[in-house]
């Protein structure tokens, strides 16, 4: 690309990427307007789209194609719900893209809007030329609260049988490539006791002190887990982790407390370690603890809500996706990340999967978010040399 192009090309993408931050599409309040918008601007770009609903209809999951109609090619995937803004202090309104110094402020500038504005801003150059394997788009609702837009739309993918050999998932990277990341498994466990007067303690059924027992078997399955790391795990720490961030109930010190809530997370490092630490906890509430309770008050319960399953990108020795994207970007190496994406649910289905976007993961979800201008830059330059290494033929 001549230089001219090139910055033609970034101010189309920083004006349409302004368009996507004026959507407040905060993940509770729903995507349909900015869904939408995004499927009539690759409508214009000759792709063929379909969109699927959540339950409320206000949450809408994009997919668009441009290219021929065959097996193959390569997924750009990203999301378009945000985080919310409440209490943060922002120097600008959050739903405003302003430009300072080269960066470019707005919520979602980086996490990730950022990368569907380049995505789209190309889709015309990938219209343009004779793609020997199809492009497509995949933009989905709240990604941010569990990643649930991804899994209808990979469940969607299966069942019409569309079989991409390649996606990137363009979360916020540096643009460096990245092959890995731990799962997320997000848990919230409820306790239903006898509430009492609390000098007679053998009258009522403490929910918190249930929540406890239940607390104490997480902190030994956690000791447990380091003993099952897989050998040569890359992930640091290289076991599945567990965490306790919040437990709440009871209303005074001479009340026995009758309900109490305990939410937790997971981080595995392979499926076999959630199913274990979940099996453990089944075995725990129906052998010892619920008949304890119920000895004394038959309608205690306890019950767990599942919040999130995320499950993890797992480095494979053969990924397609990772080596397109290595040598788009001249990368000779790929790295794993803290955090977690939608990038598992693509290899779960088959399809090899990897994270390449722009801004830093720094910036997302804080008070005056940005994304460098220059980032936006290299992620054209990205999708440019996508675009003339889809005429050559299939990536894997």
């Amino acid at each position: 690309m001549t230089k001219t192009l090139d910055g033609d090309r970034l101010k189309r993408c920083k004006a349409l990427l302004a368009e996507l931050i004026a959507f407040p599409t905060i993940s509770a309040d729903g995507n349909r307007a900015i869904t939408e918008y995004l499927a009539d601007c690759l409508h214009d770009s000759g792709a063929r789209f379909w969109t699927e609903a959540d339950v409320t209809g206000e949450k809408l999951n994009l997919f668009a194609t441009i290219g021929p109609e065959c097996d193959g090619g390569v997924i750009l995937s990203g999301h378009t719900d945000v985080v919310p803004v409440a209490d943060q202090p922002w120097s600008t309104d959050p739903f405003t893209m302003t430009e300072c110094d080269g960066k470019l402020y707005g919520r979602g500038t980086c996490d990730m809007k950022g990368f569907v504005a380049a995505c789209v801003t190309m889709a015309p150059e990938f219209a343009r030329r004779k793609l020997a394997v199809p492009v497509h788009f995949a933009f989905t609702y709240d990604e941010e609260i569990g990643c649930f837009g991804a899994q209808a739309l990979t469940a969607s993918l299966q069942e019409r049988g569309i079989r991409p050999a390649a996606a990137i998932i363009g979360e916020p990277s540096l643009m460096q490539v990245i092959d890995g990341h731990k799962g997320c498994f997000e848990y919230t466990t409820w306790f239903t006791g006898l509430e009492g007067h609390g000098s007679a303690p053998d009258l009522g059924v403490n929910a918190i002190e249930y929540a406890a027992r239940f607390m104490m078997k997480l902190v030994e399955l956690r000791a447990e887990l380091k003993a099952r790391a897989p050998a040569n795990c890359p992930f640091d720490p290289p076991h599945t982790t567990i965490n306790m961030g919040l437990l709440t109930g009871g209303m005074a010190h001479n009340v026995i407390p009758g309900k109490a809530r305990l939410e937790w997370e997971m981080r595995p490092v392979q499926q076999s370690d959630a199913d274990f630490v979940k099996a453990a906890l089944e075995q725990l509430v129906r052998d010892e603890l619920l008949p304890a309770m119920r000895a004394t008050h038959a309608q205690a319960d306890i019950h767990t809500d599942v919040v999130a399953e995320v499950v993890g990108l797992l480095p494979e020795h053969v990924n397609p996706s990772r080596d397109l994207v290595m040598a788009l970007t001249g990368a000779n190496s790929a790295g794993l990340v803290p955090f977690g994406t939608e990038a598992g649910l693509f290899q779960t289905i088959g399809i090899p999967s990897v994270i390449c976007g722009p801004g830093a993961i720094a910036q997302a979800h804080k008070p005056d978010e940005y994304l460098e201008q220059d980032q936006l830059a290299l992620c054209l330059q990205m999708l440019d040399r996508l675009a003339q290494r889809l005429e050559r033929g299939p990536v894997a």
